[in-house]
């Protein structure tokens, strides 16, 4: 595949790429145990402009079957999230209707498809009606999770993986009526294998475009399915982001579709204070760290680094003084991710150590400060605002206050930290040891 630029000057396929996006993905199913309670506004554009606009605020006012109800409620959800309100009634219209949606993960997509697909299985029908593609086998097994949990009291309602490993006998057709799956083993069942009767499918789901569309293969791969489907098959697409290429090839995959948008959200950093160090190089930026470990640590504190090998120094240094720190980095298994993060959120340790890669999407409310012993840059060496504005916003939530301190340790790097004070028009102090005690008010 291209090349990417790494995290730690080591070169990056579209592959490793691709692998870092759907296991940011998995980790975010794997440790959220709530939905994220979103502020950001819904935007709707819809396909007919006539037709009246409508959002639930129950699920009995979906009408759903008594069994999925049930089904519904077992799984904790009292009532529909905002992108469930808002897509709910859209995708289990009468017609059928195809949709295009941005969801940020934890805001309960996966429930409102599953949700989609489930009310229109035919149960006496034994051959697959919904077909939901999914970039990796783990991001499958989620949704499948997702799927058994809600259909627990339907128990005719059946489900088959089409994932690399399951092997079948040829000429078998399968009786189950929901397949969830990768697009190549998908794209096999459907056409060289015949497991699959596509012109019977009535609902074909494409989640996570784009970490999907990441993968070149994958790209080509669902559109090749898209095209075996009926014309009146029902297509759902979801993305965390509509960068461009997302965008071109959701209209590829979903004629007339209705859209839902997230606008963006309005961030602000009033409730946060942003200090800068200066230093000469990497040992007095440790150094200075260490100066104010003492007032940082009484909260919980996230430190960022640009690279691997620069958080894995740090987290060693750190552990050598005797500090008590957790390092999350790009080479650990997701499993031993999410633990990591189970600890730092029950404040078994009070500093983790970390690389932008995993930080996205990590919720941790107890956090109130944020130090970036690099300062964020895109791979052109430009100030990274948006990372900038992720990172520091980790504190400072709720209407708490927070505190980011910016390690600064060039010209080069003043520079940025100039433009991202432009950026942002907001004046970035020098941390003076006065500051400290400021700081122990903050975090206390």
């Amino acid at each position: 595949g291209a090349v990417i630029k790494a995290d730690d000057n080591t070169e990056k396929t579209e592959d490793e790429e691709k692998e870092d996006r759907a296991a940011q993905s998995l980790l975010n199913k794997l440790i959220r145990s709530n939905l994220v309670d979103t502020t950001n506004q819904v935007e709707v554009l819809q396909r007919d402009p006539t037709s009246p606009l409508y959002s639930v605020k129950s699920f009995e006012e979906l009408r759903l079957k008594p069994q999925l109800l049930e089904g519904v409620y077992a799984m904790g959800f009292n009532r529909p999230s905002k992108v469930q309100e808002n897509t709910l009634p859209m995708m289990l219209a009468e017609p059928p209707q195809n949709l295009i949606a941005q969801s940020q993960p934890g805001t309960g997509k996966t429930a409102a498809f599953v949700l989609a697909m489930l009310s229109r299985v035919e149960p006496g029908n034994k051959y697959p009606q919904c077909l939901c593609l999914s970039p990796t086998y783990e991001l499958a097994l989620q949704t499948g999770k997702v799927i058994e949990q809600m259909g627990k009291f339907y128990p005719e309602l059946k489900l088959a993986y089409a994932v690399r490993g399951n092997k079948l006998e040829r000429g078998q057709k399968i009786s189950e009526q929901i397949v969830i799956g990768t697009p190549g083993t998908v794209l096999d069942w459907c056409s060289k294998l015949k497991f699959i009767d596509p012109k019977k499918i009535k609902v074909f789901v494409l989640d996570e475009a784009d970490v999907m569309i990441a993968t070149q293969g994958h790209q080509d791969q669902s559109i090749r399915i898209q095209r075996m489907l009926p014309r009146d098959c029902q297509m759902l697409l979801f993305s965390a982001t509509f960068e461009d290429s997302v965008w071109k090839f959701a209209q590829k995959v979903v004629p007339d579709p209705n859209i839902i948008k997230l606008k963006r959200e309005e961030e602000t950093l009033d409730t946060i204070k942003q200090y800068y160090v200066l230093c000469n190089n990497r040992d007095e930026k440790f150094q200075a760290l260490c100066n104010i470990y003492g007032a940082i640590t009484i909260a919980q504190a996230m430190i960022f680094c640009h690279t691997r090998k620069t958080a894995g120094w740090l987290a060693a240094e750190l552990s050598k003084e005797g500090h008590q720190v957790a390092l999350l980095s790009g080479e650990m298994m997701v499993e031993q991710r999410a633990a990591v993060i189970e600890r730092f959120r029950e404040g078994k340790e009070k500093v983790l150590v970390t690389t932008n890669v995993c930080a996205r999407g990590i919720d941790v409310e107890q956090v109130s400060v944020v130090i970036n012993f690099d300062l964020p840059v895109d791979k052109d060496g430009n100030p990274d605002n948006e990372t900038y504005l992720h990172r520091i916003g980790r504190t400072g939530r709720f209407g708490k206050r927070g505190l980011a301190i910016n390690m600064v340790d060039s010209k080069h790097s003043m520079n940025i930290l100039n433009r991202i004070q432009e950026h942002f028009n907001k004046k970035i102090n020098k941390l003076d040891t006065d500051d400290l005690d400021e700081i122990e008010k903050i975090t206390n």
